[in-house]
């Protein structure tokens, strides 16, 4: 089975981006939510994202400025608030790990599988 996974790791603390909320969207004409997860103590979701994977555009939201909100205490507004990820799949055979390490101040990610 294909899979698409995440994972948030906190370049700040240096640990796994625990109770993390990520949305998880598919793109066509219209933006449909596919569901909303917590991260777990791994900073992975517990369930699977999309089941089955089908060809074609998502979106990871990952709500890092309320993540960080409860980590450390920051200004408001936060720098970072929501961090989207806008993604392709292109074959639906293949596994996608879309992982997420992210700061107060920036973030990046890459397409692992």
């Amino acid at each position: 089975m294909t899979k698409l996974t995440t994972h948030a790791l906190d370049i700040y603390s240096g640990k796994p981006a625990k109770g993390m909320k990520v949305d998880i969207y598919f793109i066509s004409s219209k933006k449909e939510k596919i569901k909303s997860i917590i991260l777990n103590n791994d900073g992975r979701p517990d369930e699977v994202l999309v089941d089955p994977i089908k060809v074609g555009n998502y979106e990871l939201v990952f709500h890092a400025g309320n993540y960080f909100k409860k980590t450390i205490e920051l200004e408001s507004p936060t720098f970072l608030n929501e961090v989207s990820i806008k993604f392709g799949i292109s074959n639906s055979k293949e596994n996608y790990h879309v992982p997420l390490l992210v700061s107060p101040w920036s973030y990046s990610t890459y397409r692992g599988s």
